[in-house]
């Protein structure tokens, strides 16, 4: 006979493994609860840092108004929280989080650190936890406004728990989602997310962007540009309606959908499927849209008590206000689809296109990824480099430099101010109210103190091929010479517009050949849904030899009538770009560009071109040897060592026109890292 157990009470700390594994079922979970955490703070910049997916380490840290020295006693118990006083405060819950159990259920299954100071606080203070209880007193610390949260050891004591996780890579991908996503949401809040030890950042958005900047930067412009608005407001259900859709002319494999309601990130699969309904009559069978939508519905409608992940909400009229939002869709679609065709042309160039084989270079047959297919000048080398025919010393000297309308005096370089007109007597003076907006907003978003800094620095030395150390005054600085170069030739090409000097392919490359390196290429995003790639490669011929006139005059890119590429702008004398981008170039200027728009054309080919031309990791060979670091100033750049490159081409040329934008404030491209005074400071206690 069984026998029968009495009923007996829990352990606590039982108890409260159980209650963490509810809230926190894996980084991403721990994550969203501590971003939302530091948004409550009223925080403008959250930067989040992990190591293998966040198992290993998960750190946030915010410029929020922090925490009490007199709360860190208990901030990690369970049920403590600022947000809420009593039940009936639910039906008016402003704030992401009420439950008090987030950095409870953390510490019970990792170990904690918080490293706080609050705004009237003279000093942070710092504390580690284990099951809810501070391990040690609080300690005061260094530190600035805002909060710190170290997540070590995910799991540690819950091995069944980890083992059921997905590789690290998988659960980073999780990560970067929620980051992603609450990163469009909240356009005002600077978001970077990145690998503990890696100086780049996986999502990074400045706080002064919008939903659709936000949008275009961690989705992409292939789908920003495909979106249409969407707003509603429905008074008898209590609710607005805000967001972002694709058009019939964009789709992707898997749905995706980012959902706020409340500002909340929640998931509602009955809205989904409504809304899929919808795009079902407008998109190819089992393709998908983008949406990202905001719903604001009358608290008091809305139970968010669900599920302690909060990630299920319940709200009054649930089934007429998805209707509503169905119907506000589809009358956008209906609006939008006048033009499908327009855009489908411009998009999904999939469909066949009549160009002759001479045009080309190869037919579709003759595809393969041998060697012997690739662009190349002769039987020996294979090489993009090899299209250029770089000038010796002696050449630079006896020759002068060509140019689109003539030739200019020898010596004469391209570099020139933004402020300032060449004085050669070939250069045009370019009118167009479109490129002089452009300047405009350069001119007008320059950062007095960081033009001082670049106008007056002294160049310290290389750290790596991304950041370099520069002096001014008593202060040094960590510049990002990848992002700040970027900058300088997206200046260039709009300050110099029509002027450019030119470096001349020894031999002309197809653009056929080009378009295909680039399609089978990961960073295409190329799928079997946007066609046969060799017809594409056709249609990208055919739609750069049709812009050929405007790309010759205004950015010396000369395509040919056959469909080859033969010249590329000079934007700085000693300086080449990475040839082997020249295939990704060719394929973004066909399919990035907004050629429907002169002022937005003009500027997406100056943001391809400088994105093209910017200093990349790895773009000059490694050796350190004396012989390469005193090269001659005539020498090109592939022929020349990197820190060579960056200590007497890059950063006198930031120091001679750059102007930086303010948002280089903020995202860290220039950050300083120690200033005399203090130094003296810190010796005088020692």
């Amino acid at each position: 006979m069984t026998e029968v157990r009495s009923i007996q009470r829990l352990d606590e700390v039982v108890v409260n493994k159980i209650a963490a594994g509810e809230v926190i079922q894996r980084p991403a979970n721990a994550l969203k609860e501590m971003i939302e955490n530091s948004l409550d703070a009223k925080a403008t910049s959250i930067q989040v840092t992990v190591k293998q997916g966040g198992l290993k380490l998960l750190q946030i840290q915010d410029n929020g108004h922090g925490i009490k020295k007199d709360d860190m006693d208990i901030v990690c118990e369970r049920f403590t929280t600022s947000k809420l006083q009593k039940f009936e405060d639910l039906n008016s819950i402003a704030t992401y989080g009420f439950r008090g159990e987030a950095l409870a259920s953390i510490s019970h299954v990792a170990h904690v650190t918080i490293t706080t100071r609050s705004t009237d606080a003279k000093c942070a203070y710092k504390g580690s936890y284990s099951d809810s209880k501070l391990k040690g007193p609080v300690k005061p610390c260094a530190g600035n406004v805002g909060t710190q949260i170290t997540v070590e050891d995910l799991f540690y004591n819950i091995p069944t728990r980890k083992k059921a996780l997905k590789s690290p890579s998988e659960e980073h991908a999780k990560v970067t989602e929620v980051v992603s996503r609450y990163a469009v949401h909240n356009a005002g809040v600077g978001f970077t997310l990145k690998k503990h030890g890696e100086s780049t950042a996986d999502v990074r958005t400045p706080p002064n962007a919008s939903i659709l900047d936000n949008i275009r930067t961690i989705f992409g412009a292939s789908v920003a540009r495909e979106l249409l608005e969407v707003e509603h407001e429905d008074t008898k259900l209590c609710f607005k309606l805000k967001g972002f859709v694709s058009n019939a002319n964009y789709s992707v494999k898997k749905c995706v959908l980012l959902l706020f309601i409340n500002h909340r990130l929640v998931d509602s699969s009955a809205l989904r499927k409504a809304i899929e309904t919808v795009y079902a009559a407008y998109l190819p069978k089992n393709m998908h849209p983008f949406m990202y939508l905001s719903l604001e519905i009358a608290p008091q409608n809305v139970d968010v008590n669900i599920h302690p992940t909060k990630h299920e909400v319940h709200f009054l009229h649930e089934d007429a206000i998805i209707e509503s939002v169905q119907k506000v869709i589809e009358s956008k679609l209906l609006g939008a689809n006048e033009s499908r065709t327009y855009f489908a042309q411009a998009l999904l160039p999939g469909a066949t296109v009549s160009v002759s084989d001479s045009s080309v270079g190869k037919t579709a047959k003759d595809q393969s990824s041998a060697p012997h297919h690739m662009v190349r000048t002769d039987s020996r080398d294979q090489k993009l480099d090899a299209f250029i025919k770089p000038s010796t010393s002696k050449e630079k000297q006896d020759e002068p430099m060509e140019i689109d309308n003539g030739e200019v005096k020898k010596g004469q370089s391209s570099d020139l101010p933004p402020s300032t007109t060449s004085s050669g007597p070939k250069r045009r003076e370019m009118k167009l109210r479109s490129l002089l907006n452009l300047q405009k907003l350069v001119c007008d978003d320059v950062h007095s103190g960081l033009r001082d800094i670049f106008k007056q620095h002294t160049f310290v030395g290389c750290v790596n091929q991304t950041h370099t150390l520069i002096q001014h005054q008593t202060k040094l600085f960590l510049a990002n010479t990848t992002n700040l170069s970027k900058e300088l030739f997206y200046q260039i090409m709009v300050y110099d517009f029509g002027n450019f000097g030119v470096l001349r392919l020894s031999e002309p490359a197809p653009i056929y050949d080009l378009a295909m390196l680039a399609l089978d290429s990961d960073e295409s995003g190329w799928s079997e849904a946007d066609g046969p790639k060799e017809d594409l490669a056709k249609y990208i011929v055919k739609f750069l030899t049709a812009k050929a006139d405007m790309l010759d005059d205004y950015f010396s890119l000369q395509v040919d009538e056959d469909g080859n590429l033969r010249t590329l702008p000079l934007l700085l004398e000693n300086y080449l770009p990475q040839m082997e981008g020249i295939p990704m170039l060719v394929l973004r200027l066909a399919s990035e560009v907004n050629w429907d728009s002169e002022q937005e054309c003009f500027e997406t080919i100056c943001r391809e071109m400088s994105d093209f031309y910017a200093i990349k990791t790895d773009l000059f060979p490694s050796s350190d040897s004396q012989d390469s670091q005193e090269s001659s100033m005539s020498e090109p750049t592939s022929d020349v060592n990197w820190k060579w490159t960056n200590e007497h081409v890059i950063y006198p040329a930031f120091r001679k026109t750059l102007l930086p934008p303010k948002r280089f404030a903020d995202n860290a491209n220039i950050l300083q890292v120690a200033n005399l005074p203090d130094l003296y400071k810190v010796f005088e206690r020692c």
